[in-house]
Parts: C-alpha cells; sequence; structure tokens
C-alpha cells in the first residue's frame, strides 16, 4: 500500500485519545481542538484504567471511536527503567493489546500507535532510520519498554495484513515539554535536568551532580511539535512500516546541561558522576520518510525549554507532586 493516504481524516469523527492527560495525549487533545475536531473523548486513568481488559471493550463498545490515537503508556527514565522492567513490560503490553483488540473489534478505521526511539538497537547507525529495528541488541536500561513498544509495532502491522485496517505506528524521539513528569527518579533527563537546576538554583546551591560522562547524544522534540506531527500522520500517512518523528538533531548531554542550566538561570558549576550509568552513546533520527510527507518541527529547542520552565515554575505543586 502507498505511503500517502487516500484523504484527510474527518474531523468530526468520534476520536479516542488514549492517555489524553499525559505529556503527549494532552498535546495532541489541544492540536485535535484547534483544527476543529468536534467529538473528542477520554478517560484517565482513575475512569478507566487501561489495564483492565473488561473495562476497556466495555467503553469501546460503548463509545464506537471511528479513530484512535494511542499515546497512553507507562513511561520513566533509566532508573525507572532499569529497576521496574516488569512493570514497563506487563503494564505497556496489556495498555496495548486491550486498546487494539478493542478496536478491531469495535471497527476502528484508523489507530495511530505511538512508540519511541528506544526500540532499535543500542548501537544502531546514526541516524537512525526505520530498518534498524530488530538488527541487534537493545539498550540494557530500557529493554522491557522497548519490546512492548516492538510488539505494539508488530499487532498494527498484524492487524493491517489481517483485517485491511489502516492503522499506522509512529516512533518519537525524545519529548519534552510543559506538563512533563519532573521527578528526580521516574523522569526522562531533559525534566530531570529542568527540576535538578531549579532546586540548586532555589536553594543556593554551588554545584550540580548529573549521572555520566555528559558525552552521550541526544534528540529533543517539543510535546507540540509531535502532536501537529500526529495529526499530519493521520491526514497523509498509510503505510504498514512504522515512521520516525523527530528533529533529525542532536547534541551531548553537557551541552544540553548548559543550556538548561541558562534557561533556569543557575550560576554554579556541574558535576559529572562517571561512575553513574550513560544509557545509549547516541540516538538520532532520520527524518526523511516524513520530510518527504512535508512535514518539519517549528519549535526550537530553546524556545521549547524557555515555555517548559516557565510552565515549571507557574505550576510548581503540579510539577514537584511526583517528586
Amino acid at each position: 500500500m502507498s505511503e500517502v493516504a487516500d484523504a484527510p481524516v474527518d474531523r468530526s469523527a468520534t476520536t479516542y485519545v488514549a492517555g489524553h492527560r499525559g505529556l503527549v495525549g494532552s498535546a495532541i487533545w489541544r492540536r485535535l481542538e484547534r483544527e476543529g475536531f468536534s467529538d473528542l473523548r477520554g478517560r484517565t486513568s482513575q475512569e478507566l484504567d487501561l489495564r483492565d481488559r473488561d473495562r476497556v471493550f466495555e467503553y469501546f463498545r460503548a463509545t464506537r471511536p471511528r479513530y484512535v490515537v494511542l499515546a497512553a503508556a507507562r513511561v520513566g527514565g533509566i532508573l525507572a527503567n532499569a529497576s521496574r522492567p516488569v512493570e514497563f513490560l506487563s503494564d505497556n503490553l496489556r495498555i496495548q493489546t486491550n486498546v487494539m483488540d478493542a478496536a478491531l473489534e469495535a471497527g476502528v478505521e484508523r489507530l495511530l500507535f505511538l512508540g519511541s526511539s528506544c526500540i532499535y538497537p543500542r548501537l544502531a547507525p546514526q541516524p537512525i532510520r526505520e530498518d534498524a529495528l530488530l538488527t541487534g541488541p537493545l539498550e540494557p536500561t530500557n529493554e522491557a519498554y522497548a519490546l512492548a513498544k516492538i510488539a505494539g509495532i508488530g499487532q498494527v502491522q498484524a492487524t493491517r495484513r489481517q483485517y485491511g485496517l489502516r492503522w499506522i505506528s509512529a516512533m518519537p524521539t525524545n519529548i519534552y515539554g510543559p506538563g512533563d513528569n519532573f521527578s528526580p527518579t521516574g523522569s526522562h533527563v531533559l525534566p530531570a535536568l529542568i527540576r535538578r537546576y531549579w532546586e540548586a538554583r532555589e536553594s543556593g546551591a554551588s554545584e550540580v551532580v548529573n549521572w555520566g560522562t555528559g558525552s552521550p547524544r541526544r534528540e529533543f522534540l517539543h510535546a507540540d511539535d509531535l502532536a501537529d506531527a500526529c495529526l499530519h500522520l493521520l491526514d497523509s500517512y498509510d503505510d504498514d512500516a512504522h515512521i520516525n518523528v523527530g528533529t533529525g538533531v542532536d547534541a551531548t548531554i553537557k551541552e544540553i546541561a548548559a543550556l538548561v542550566s541558562d534557561v533556569v538561570g543557575f550560576e554554579g558549576t556541574t558535576r559529572w558522576d562517571e561512575t553513574r550509568p550513560d544509557g545509549t552513546p547516541r540516538k538520532v533520527m532520520d527524518v526523511s520518510r516524513l520530510t518527504a510527507l512535508g512535514w518539519t518541527p517549528s519549535i526550537p529547542l530553546r524556545e521549547g525549554l524557555e515555555s517548559t520552565v516557565r510552565w515549571f515554575e507557574d505550576n510548581p505543586s503540579r510539577a514537584l507532586a511526583r517528586g
């Protein structure tokens, strides 16, 4: 089947965003609202535990969505992934399988499954092309999460082949933005750095200590850019293969930390604890297939960081709630 979809999705159709309160899901919800989607549906994890198969099926039978964006997942940084692999594997497998199985029963026409760039081998050639999947060992610190996401890609492909439904998968790079998880133990690197430097500034500390050597290279995409890309894919992409979503530009963690320190306004020094793990040496996406579809990001990293830090400072009770 061609990569290009036949027509844009119907803005009046019932559209369910799984994980609509999370960093990615909330950004997608806002983007769809701005676009004029008039029948958006969402449930919090308290209202609908996506690990509960019976309740998920009940919800889909009652709602009968035409489109689904599957942005719900258990997520976390190196420490959370490495220390709780069972939860990262089991929870994500159940969330994905339940939503997709229920969507299949309900005849959902378009489903967008969101995975992660961690699906690729630890030492994949850079920038990472989509065909690098399953060509080498995964990064051990997030292997469980990666395996779950790889299974999700497989289920989307199997559904397309067996039932002919126009479901697709997208693999975003590292996402950040307002509403992120800033927990010092459960967050990803960028929000963790924001909180660390902010707390150091507030306490008057003279030094911040970061994990690793600072040499790994990472790519970051603002959640609002990802949301815009997701809408573009729903409108224009229809292919069996998953597609990368990112900027195609990376920087060292040391460079990122220096930028965060500057944006936050921390005036002390930074020390690197080289006894701590670095994770994957480099991870930057090849986004040529997405670019060929006519989409590119629009939010520069510094601008995105400034908006994220503003949100953090304006919402301290929410930002620090998962400490």
